[in-house]
């Protein structure tokens, strides 16, 4: 019985672990200046001063998520302010989709046939580089995607 036991919790562990991985993120910050990471519908928004880093997780199944990046931002001590690009109602946390211009990653995770989609738009307008991917690519051509200028 402890063997079942055993078995049991390790198939747990090794299922929350696959869950957990598939939907969490990293923001990195290459860029020469200080940028306000945001994301919706989960993660909120971060400072990130060059080589700084932002983790956050999604749940599968998210849908219509968004990551980008705010310039020349000014936040008080309460998060409330504004950016000059990408600013999501005048809040360090974002609710909300970003007020254009601001270069997007996007991305759905375990829609159809469990498949993850990702890409990189301008449809807001170009703000900032941008680089998208899976660290860990599954098989098949799973592969980053980057947009470095207008």
């Amino acid at each position: 019985m402890s063997h079942l036991t055993t078995f049991l919790v390790f198939f747990l562990l090794a299922f929350v672990t696959y869950t957990y991985a598939s939907g969490v993120f990293e923001v990195h910050n290459n860029c020469p200046y200080t940028v306000w990471a945001a994301a919706t519908p989960v993660g909120g928004g971060r400072r990130l001063e060059r080589g700084q880093s932002w983790w956050f997780w999604a749940p599968p199944g998210t849908k219509m998520a968004r990551i980008w990046g705010r310039t020349n931002c000014n936040f008080d001590g309460a998060g409330r302010g504004w950016c000059q690009t990408g600013d999501c109602g005048g809040v360090l946390e974002c609710k909300g989709w970003g007020k254009p211009p601001h270069t997007l990653a996007e991305y759905a995770l375990n829609q159809f046939s469990n498949l993850d989609f990702w890409d990189i738009s301008v449809i807001d307008g170009f703000n900032i580089p941008m680089s998208f991917g899976p660290t860990k690519p599954g098989p098949g051509k799973c592969h980053g995607i980057q947009c470095t200028s207008q």
